[in-house]
C-alpha cells in the first residue's frame, strides 16, 4: 500500500463558528457546509473538518481536544505579505520567521495561533515559483 496525498484532516474545535470565522477572515479558506450540517474549511484540493468538542460521532482519534493539534500551511505569497495580514487582523506572530524542515526541503515559517490554540505554522518553501 501507498498513500497518494491527504484528503481532509479532522480538528476538534470548542466553537465552530469562531474557529470558522478565524481560518476564513485571516488565512481565506473557504466555510463549507456538507453532510447532514457538519462544517469544515476548504482550501484548495484540501479540507479541514470541523468536529465539535463533545459532540462526537466516532470513529474519532482517541483523545478529540481542541487545542492538540500542529498543522503547517503552505502560502500562496510571501512572508511578508502574510505578516502584514496578521498585523492588520490583530493576530501576534508566536515565532518567526524561523527556517524548518518540510516535507520537500527547508522552508521558512510564522508561527500563530487559532482560538482554540492550535499551533498554525504558515511557511514558503524559499526560491519556489509562486505559481
Amino acid at each position: 500500500m501507498r498513500i497518494k496525498r491527504l484528503d481532509h484532516l479532522v480538528l476538534t474545535v470548542a466553537d465552530p463558528d469562531r474557529t470558522t470565522e478565524f481560518y476564513t477572515r485571516v488565512l481565506g479558506m473557504r466555510d463549507v457546509t456538507f453532510g447532514s450540517g457538519r462544517r469544515a474549511l476548504a482550501f484548495g484540493e484540501h479540507r479541514i473538518n470541523l468536529r465539535v468538542a463533545g459532540r462526537e460521532r466516532g470513529p474519532e482519534a482517541a483523545r478529540p481536544t481542541p487545542g492538540s493539534a500542529d498543522l503547517c500551511l503552505l502560502l500562496d505569497g510571501s512572508l511578508d505579505d502574510a505578516s502584514a495580514a496578521l498585523a492588520r487582523h490583530g493576530v501576534p506572530v508566536e515565532v518567526g520567521p524561523v527556517e524548518r524542515d518540510g516535507a520537500l526541503s527547508t522552508l521558512v515559517s510564522l508561527y500563530v495561533r487559532d482560538p482554540d490554540g492550535n499551533l498554525i505554522e504558515l511557511s514558503v518553501y524559499p526560491g519556489a515559483d509562486d505559481d
